[in-house]
């Protein structure tokens, strides 16, 4: 039986395994195919709805402000996030795959954060 920080380390993979697919690695290959913003832009304009989009931006936008130790009030305020959302996105940040960490280190190196 596993307990504590052993719990979120397990944990931490249980969606990878879940959502892992043939169809998923497609996807990701073709994210990463992707040259530049415009590309993003139109292939993400052709595969998500607008409001899929914003809720994705949303959420990088809430993990930057929790990483930056904005409080709740604050985030809704500037983003309009629910407390759900800024919720889940902060467990992310402590108990996920540090997805959030490498794409903001990598911005911060490219100076676009």
């Amino acid at each position: 039986r596993l307990v504590g920080s052993e719990m979120c380390i397990r944990d931490r993979y249980i969606m990878i395994d879940k959502i892992k697919s043939e169809n998923m690695d497609t996807l990701f290959e073709a994210i990463l195919c992707l040259n530049d913003v415009d590309e993003c832009y139109k292939f993400f304009d052709d595969l998500c709805t607008g409001i899929e989009l914003k809720a994705l931006s949303q959420r990088l936008q809430v993990a930057k402000l929790l990483t930056e130790h904005r409080v709740y009030n604050q985030i809704v305020t500037e983003t309009g996030a629910s407390t759900a959302t800024i919720s889940r996105v902060n467990r992310s940040l402590k108990d996920g795959n540090d997805g959030y960490a490498v794409i903001f280190d990598r911005l911060k190196s490219k100076n676009l954060l």
